[in-house]
């Protein structure tokens, strides 16, 4: 959807008129307030949708009765809260640092941002400087750090970024400066690992997107073909985290051999097998 909640609801709607509501959907809704109308447009279609990421707390799978199967998401705090202090101790726990954030009503935006400062409270010593969106963008981070820069000059010893893409463009303003700080970034992209390994990060956090995308594919697709009834399943089923793993330079050349250099093999009937626990409702993380 190239970022755009429009074009990813317009997209869906598309694809329900198409088939008639005989689809089963896997998506990213982009944002929180974008799952509501994509929900609604399944129901009303009779097709079946599973989520992943981005909902609104208050809104929830068994409020659509089979149309909206389950809904998966990461608890991003804690792992950012391990980012952090990889980052602050880097930094040898104390200096200013500043943080590069996604999009704003995105809720892995904001559960990183609360890791983060989950971590700074355990740190007085630590400041953060300023820390301001880049929606996810590469090249926007590098506006933003490149802003960072002007502004804070050598008071910044350290960098937060809540995904890897964004560590990216920060990584490539701080060089066009001639400058070296501890990064650390999320997601777990397989370059973001090389940079593990060479010590251009310190760290980053890997979701397993293989398995995220194929265990919503395979949970709309099996409500659709009347494999399993939804409603008949206890919430935990319907709103459950994925498994996060923290990559460090320790374990990182280890990682991309399980991960990277060959990719594992899942019973895509099991659905929530490799599941982390049902989601906690109004808590982030």
């Amino acid at each position: 959807n190239n970022g755009s909640s429009q074009k990813s609801l317009a997209d869906i709607r598309a694809l329900l008129a198409k088939t008639g509501g005989k689809v089963a959907i896997a998506c990213d809704p982009n944002d929180a307030p974008n799952c509501r109308p994509i929900a609604e447009a399944v129901q009303r279609a009779g097709g079946h949708l599973a989520t992943i990421w981005n909902k609104p707390d208050n809104l929830h799978p068994w409020g659509f009765g089979e149309h909206w199967v389950a809904h998966m998401s990461w608890s991003d705090v804690e792992p950012a809260e391990k980012t952090a202090r990889a980052l602050i101790k880097a930094i040898g726990g104390k200096g200013g640092i500043v943080g590069v954030g996604g999009i704003a009503a995105n809720n892995p935006s904001v559960e990183r941002r609360a890791g983060l400062m989950r971590a700074l409270k355990d740190h007085p010593g630590v400041e953060l400087l300023d820390y301001q969106p880049a929606d996810w963008s590469t090249q926007k981070a590098g506006e933003v750090m490149q802003g960072f820069l002007t502004r804070f000059g050598d008071n910044i010893r350290g960098v937060f970024c809540a995904n890897d893409s964004m560590a990216y463009g920060v990584l490539e303003a701080l060089r066009a400066e001639g400058r070296r700080l501890p990064v650390v970034g999320s997601d777990g992209n397989p370059e973001a690992v090389d940079m593990v390994v060479r010590g251009d990060l310190v760290a980053t956090v890997f979701t397993n997107p293989y398995w995220g995308g194929g265990i919503t594919a395979a949970l709309a697709y099996h409500a659709a073909i009347g494999t399993f009834k939804p409603s008949a399943e206890p919430k935990a089923h319907r709103e459950f985290y994925g498994p996060s793993i923290v990559v460090s330079k320790d374990d990182a050349a280890a990682f991309k051999t399980k991960y990277i250099g060959a990719t594992p093999k899942y019973d895509w009937k099991d659905f929530w097998g490799s599941s982390a626990g049902p989601i906690r409702q109004g808590k982030a993380g």
